[in-house]
């Protein structure tokens, strides 16, 4: 199985719109999430297949392929088309049991990245389940059917607990980054550089977008800002002896000055 780093914006592109791969894999987006899901009518699916297995190795971007969920009727057929398909990674949808992921790893007969979406309480409740079978690299959080399942408000305070316990256990399974779900408002591109940030800070890695639009406003909120870069740079350059020290009136100790050289790291690698 191939390195997995979480994508900071990974877009979606529908999988029976082959004509808008090429600009999706020129967006600038860190990953290409070409969907046989949601965003393909059933009459499509086979159509849509067979664009990605015709186009995925042309990409230069990296490519995921949500496939749909296991126990529905087009499942096993996404399986069969996606098999051969070298460097994918495969986003599973409505991921709630283990055995669905082993079965799924087992009929493509290779090591595999699998990003398993979670979107719904099952899902939340086998989360360390899910995290520890094999081939899972990564969480999505699939927060609108998350919110549809159990019938409550999508909004940030309602899905706290649920964002903050697949950002811990991710962690507790020494698994990537989870990925934050979509910003459904395309009106907005300060909508969800808002949400980004959100979920920036409650410790997700990235955040998927739904349109082109969208990826600068997310990767600007995953990005340290001035004012961040300036505090960190404070931190580490007076406090290089490792001790507790005061810094603009704030006392600094180890995890600090961790924190603080994590944010210069991140701020470099963005450039």
């Amino acid at each position: 199985m191939v390195s997995f780093v979480t994508p900071v914006v990974p877009l979606f592109v529908p999988g029976s719109r082959p004509e808008r791969f090429a600009k999706a894999d020129g967006s600038g987006a860190d990953a290409v999430i070409l969907d046989l899901e949601d965003a393909v009518a059933p009459a499509d699916k086979d159509r849509a297949r067979e664009s990605i297995v015709a186009h995925a190795a042309k990409l230069k971007s990296p490519v995921m392929v949500r496939v749909n969920a296991a126990g529905t009727p087009w499942h096993g057929s996404d399986i069969e088309a996606v098999r051969d398909l070298a460097g994918i990674s495969i986003m599973l949808p409505k991921a709630e049991r283990p055995e669905d992921i082993a079965n799924m790893t087992r009929r493509i007969g290779r090591g595999v990245n699998v990003i398993a979406l979670v979107e719904s309480a099952a899902g939340l409740a086998n989360l360390a389940d899910i995290l520890a079978s094999p081939g899972v690299t990564a969480i999505a959080f699939g927060s609108l059917d998350f919110a549809l399942d159990l019938g409550c408000a999508h909004d940030r305070l309602t899905l706290l607990a649920a964002r903050s316990e697949i950002v811990w256990r991710s962690r507790a399974a020494n698994r990537s980054a989870p990925v934050d779900g979509i910003t459904a408002d395309l009106g907005s591109p300060e909508v969800a550089e808002d949400d980004a940030r959100h979920a920036m800070k409650m410790g997700f890695g990235g955040k998927m977008a739904i349109h082109p639009k969208q990826i600068e406003p997310i990767s600007r909120a995953f990005r340290p800002g001035e004012k961040e870069i300036s505090w960190a740079r404070d931190i580490v350059e007076t406090a290089s002896s490792g001790g507790v020290v005061q810094v603009n009136g704030e006392m600094v100790d180890r995890p600090v000055i961790e924190r603080a050289r994590r944010i210069l790291r991140l701020a470099a690698s963005s450039n």
